[in-house]
């Protein structure tokens, strides 16, 4: 036994999960905080136990990667030396030495990916692949390409892939069942009632905003010059309609089209690549306005304006110059002047002084999807004197600095600790990350994503009432994205169970197969 059995409780469930898969390539899909990567080593303690070799764990990041490492040596009787982790930084020799001597080891896919391509190392004595983050194996990750290997190579293979949130389209969940090889799948959410006892309640609060009527002058403008950038495309028929409310996927796969008749021969067709640009940014302009606020959109219309002046697009220069366009750039420096922001900033505010004033000491995670909001409202609430620190990703943008791993990990240590109260995060802080437990949540928006939308979720509740707030403009994209996120997620717990069924469906028949052929021997 490697595992130390005085340092874990596990549930029920979490038992229930580790006999059913300790010995068929499963996927686990359970909500974030639940404890997926426990099940994990319960499972690599059973398989280190019969079967010897090493225990191979893969996460999409350096930091989560680095983070089991750490739950590793913490939780198992292994020398530390043997407990390692392989990412990019490392050489090539060196990851072959590390490969070598370890009994466990954490990962990024990409590493082991190209290692295996050059046959740097085997996966023969592997006992044990687990995939972290498991709804990534679709198209081309390395997920797909190293589980493929393994399976080959591997003298007593078993996958495991983990995920909070597979998706909600049955072809990408039956696309991950195919490509990590999974034959037993186990589901469970908030109300499964071996979970339930575990988890309390979240509650569940949408707090809606009206628009201002400048807001609403300059978005009726917007609207009018989108309707005419779709209309070419609506009338070669690439899109459905030149409504402008038509969804951005089908502007994306207008695109799409365009060149694929391209590629073809057909450039008379090309000329539409015009109208599209001027579509996408139209509609990411009207989304900011609707769904951010002023400094956001201000921002991008700057990035336009840059565009249109360094003669980078023609799109850009196009709707830089159109009056409708100009006559909104001076309603929004009125609205400057008069102080006038989204006023989903002064109800987000309102919201952390009532929880603050309820309970100091809390801990309180924003989430916005745009790092210029996440700026604007980490300054705004340190105004107000509470301690707001962000959490970004690592690319840089202009004047705008990246977060590096290792300033990550500082930053949600300093959280952990209560050093400041709010982290005001990007999509870095929905997956993966060892993101410490809250006792608010607030959307600054709403995400048309099921799995984004659970992650979020899940920073709440886990072993005390949670609250999360979903703020939302009237009448716009962030009541459309809410009601999205919210079928997608009914529609994905109803397809998880039509591919369960049709893996044991799977299952029955190769074993039937199987008895027939030893009957006929």
């Amino acid at each position: 036994m490697y595992l130390r059995k005085d340092l874990i409780k596990p549930r029920i469930y979490q038992e229930v999960i580790f006999a059913r898969c300790k010995e068929i390539n499963s996927l686990v899909v359970l909500p974030t905080g639940l404890g997926k990567t426990l099940i994990a080593q319960m499972i690599a303690d059973y398989r280190l136990s019969k079967y010897g070799g090493k225990i191979l764990m893969l996460a999409p990041t350096k930091p989560l990667a680095l983070q089991h490492r750490e739950s590793f040596v913490r939780l198992f009787d292994v020398p530390v030396e043997k407990v390692n982790i392989l990412t990019g930084e490392i050489s090539p020799n060196k990851r072959s030495e590390i490969w070598r001597k370890s009994i466990i080891i954490t990962a990024t896919p990409q590493t082991i990916e190209n290692d295996l391509v050059v046959g740097r190392i085997s996966m023969e004595d592997v006992s044990l692949l687990i995939l972290d983050e498991a709804h990534r194996a679709v198209g081309n990750y390395a997920y797909v390409y190293i589980a493929r290997e393994y399976m080959r190579q591997a003298e007593h293979p078993l996958i495991l892939g983990l995920t909070a949130s597979p998706g909600s389209s049955e072809e990408k969940i039956k696309e991950i069942v195919k490509n990590l090889h999974i034959k037993h799948i186990e589901v469970r959410n908030e109300n499964s009632p071996d979970v339930k006892p575990y988890i309390q309640g979240i509650k569940l609060n949408w707090v809606e905003v009206e628009l201002p009527e400048l807001y609403k002058e300059v978005r009726k403008l917007l609207r009018e010059m989108l309707r005419g950038a779709l209309k070419p495309l609506k009338e070669a028929g690439l899109v459905s309609s030149y409504s402008a409310d038509l969804p951005k996927k089908e502007v994306l796969e207008a695109g799409r089209k365009i060149n694929a008749e391209v590629a073809r021969g057909n450039y008379g067709i090309g000329r539409l690549m015009l109208y599209q640009a001027m579509a996408m940014k139209l509609h990411h302009a009207i989304e900011l306005l609707e769904t951010q606020g002023l400094s956001t959109l201000a921002a991008y219309l700057r990035k336009l304006h840059h565009e249109a002046k360094g003669g980078k697009t023609k799109s850009a220069n196009i709707l830089m110059e159109d009056a409708r366009m100009k006559k909104a750039i001076y309603l929004l420096n009125q609205a400057r002047e008069l102080g006038l922001d989204h006023p989903k900033m002064d109800r987000l505010f309102e919201l952390i002084e009532n929880q603050m004033n309820q309970k100091p000491n809390s801990k309180i995670i924003v989430f916005t999807n745009y790092r210029d909001t996440s700026k604007k409202i980490a300054a705004e609430i340190n105004k107000r004197g509470f301690k707001a620190v962000r959490f970004v990703g690592q690319a840089n943008r202009v004047k705008d600095k990246g977060m590096n791993q290792k300033k990550q990990k500082e930053v949600l240590d300093l959280f952990s600790r209560g050093t400041f109260n709010i982290l005001v995060a990007t999509s870095v802080g929905e997956e993966g990350l060892d993101v410490p437990e809250v006792d608010l949540v607030i959307f600054y928006e709403p995400v048309p994503s099921a799995i984004r939308s659970i992650q979020r979720r899940g920073r709440t509740g886990r072993h005390m009432p949670g609250k999360v707030i979903i703020l939302m403009a009237k009448g716009t994209r962030d009541e459309a994205y809410y009601w999205s996120a919210r079928r997608k997620e009914k529609v994905m717990f109803a397809t998880l169970r039509k591919v369960e069924d049709m893996v044991k469906r799977e299952k029955q028949s190769s074993l039937l197969g199987f008895v027939r052929r030893k009957e006929e021997v």
